[in-house]
């Protein structure tokens, strides 16, 4: 007996050691070129492409920079900072750093009742955000892409809703994925976006995730296509790629030769995780930004030389720092980005924004000054080094900036010139943005359907033998309650009507009604694929 159990042991211990070894092998995401998807320009033998000139020196050249903000939440309840603020920022803050481009990505209003429980589409909060553009004349300064979220489409039957106010008040207009090519006199950049958002848009909770149909998949398939032509690709979002439902190989793979993929939707999930990003199994980083909200965050990339780097700021926090170069080695793309540039660079280069005029930059390089960078005009400021010297190994750079106010900044960073050194992302992290949640949510629902139903019956059917243990008792009580048909069959009518039958019927969005099940909710003939709805299923079950 105690070598049956023995063997038992032994067997369990082996599963489990499998599956961890499984899970920690799908949630490493240091850089492997085996499973990374190279870059399609890329042919066997052309390495020299992605050291060749131009190298980042020490003039103003080759470089622009962009802003992504999410979740604004323009609300008529609550928070009354938050208006001013972001009023604010559309002219201060977008005077100062002067980006090319900004992108707000999704949850532009907040769309709830009072209460925080109802959700309804306010004119008077979309009519605040317009009149934030217009009084700030920011769209007269930059170029502003705003796509919606799923606040944005909260009891919404469809596109043509007069309550639809995307349509009439934001800057960009448009609804569905598309492809804006940002041109430069050193290149083309594609900004691809990939809008997930429900269509129609039933009222909270039930459009937490977004999805993708495969019509969307092609055309987004299309987009990638046509963006390989552009120097380098930035994908962006509202959802995160763990909350979007979508048809095989799934999104993930459709962005494989994208750099990286900006998104919102989380809101640092109650302040648990500040920061989320971690990297694709194809290789793509995902950045998703804390939310402005209640966090006042946004975010500052650039392109240097065809390298992405980027630092996620609070507002009116000056000065903003940015170093480019070298650049953080978490998030290198060796499958994308020309890396072999930075071992040819000749300067370290920083951009450094403040509402107050820069004073001084200091730079360090493994606790050892390497002196002052000078302005080399506008916001960038650079410093010669020699990258010989940090060939090996993992680095650390650090700037400070000082303003005419008094006020200092730090940044500091890890960077590498080795191709294969890429420090990998936290397990949390990555398992919160690389798991597919409704799929794992369906997977847990059937399990505990099928535990239920299988319970239920097993102490039926089966002979239960008696005994005076904790363990007997229960199986007896158990066994009992089974064999009285008017609990067995509530019991079982009960487990069955929770998985196959509607849960309600009732006015999901306001003058039309749909039927919720576990798989999927229908709207007036219309029907999206289950995805929460299987989170509330294990909680009743």
């Amino acid at each position: 007996r105690m070598l049956k159990l023995f063997g038992v042991l032994v067997i369990l211990g082996l599963a489990l050691a499998c599956i961890t070894s499984w899970v920690l092998d799908s949630y490493d995401t240091a850089w492997h070129p085996k499973r990374s998807v190279q870059h399609p320009t890329l042919g066997d033998g052309d390495e020299s492409k992605w050291s060749s000139p131009p190298f980042p020196g020490g003039e103003l050249n080759n470089i622009f920079w962009f802003i992504q903000v999410s979740d604004i939440h323009i609300s008529r309840f609550h928070d009354p900072r938050r208006i001013p603020d972001f009023e604010k920022f559309c002219t201060d803050t977008i005077e100062v750093i002067k980006p090319a481009l900004v992108l707000a990505t999704g949850d532009l209003t907040d769309a709830k009742t009072e209460s925080k429980v109802g959700s309804l589409q306010h004119e008077v909060e979309w009519q605040a955000y317009h009149n934030i553009l217009k009084r700030s004349r920011v769209m007269e300064r930059t170029r502003w892409i705003d796509i919606r979220g799923n606040h944005d489409a909260f009891n919404i039957m469809s596109l043509d809703s007069i309550n639809n106010y995307y349509g009439k008040y934001s800057a960009n207009q448009k609804v569905g994925s598309f492809h804006y090519v940002h041109k430069t006199p050193f290149g083309n950049y594609s900004f691809v976006c990939a809008d997930a958002t429900l269509t129609p848009g039933p009222k909270r909770p039930y459009n937490f995730f977004g999805i993708l149909n495969q019509t969307q998949m092609d055309l987004l398939d299309t987009f990638r296509a046509e963006s390989l032509k552009s120097n380098q690709s930035i994908w962006f979002g509202h959802y995160t790629t763990s909350t979007i439902v979508s048809p095989s190989p799934g999104v993930r793979d459709i962005m494989r030769s994208a750099v990286a993929y900006l998104c919102g939707h989380l809101h640092t999930l109650g302040g648990l995780m500040p920061v989320l990003h971690s990297r694709h199994p194809q290789g793509a980083l995902e950045l998703e930004l804390g939310d402005w909200m209640d966090n006042r965050r946004y975010r500052v990339l650039a392109f240097d030389h065809d390298l992405l780097s980027f630092s996620d700021l609070k507002f009116e926090q000056w000065p903003a720092v940015l170093i480019t170069n070298p650049k953080d080695a978490q998030y290198l793309h060796p499958g994308v980005e020309p890396l072999g540039r930075i071992q040819q660079s000749t300067h370290i280069r920083i951009l450094a924004f403040s509402e107050a005029p820069i004073t001084a930059v200091h730079v360090s390089v493994d606790g050892e000054s390497l002196g002052k960078g000078h302005s080399a005009g506008g916001p960038l400021y650079v410093l010669l080094w020699d990258p010989s010297l940090y060939l090996t190994g993992l680095h650390t750079i650090r700037v400070k900036v000082e303003d005419s106010a008094g006020r200092s900044s730090v940044r500091e960073q890890h960077f590498t010139l080795e191709d294969d050194l890429t420090p990998s992302f936290g397990f949390v992290q990555s398992f919160i943005l690389l798991t597919d949640h409704y799929i794992l949510a369906r997977v847990a629902f059937i399990f505990m359907m099928l535990l239920n139903i299988g319970v239920l019956l097993a102490f039926r059917f089966l002979r239960v033998p008696s005994g005076r243990g904790l363990t007997s008792q229960a199986c007896m009580s158990l066994h009992l309650v089974s064999t009285m048909d008017t609990f067995y069959y509530s019991l079982l009518l009960f487990n069955l009507c929770t998985a196959l039958g509607p849960w309600f019927i009732g006015e999901l969005i306001d003058g039309h009604s749909g039927a919720c099940f576990a798989f999927g909710v229908f709207i007036d003939g219309h029907f999206l694929e289950g995805s929460l709805t299987y989170v509330v299923g294990v909680v009743q079950v």
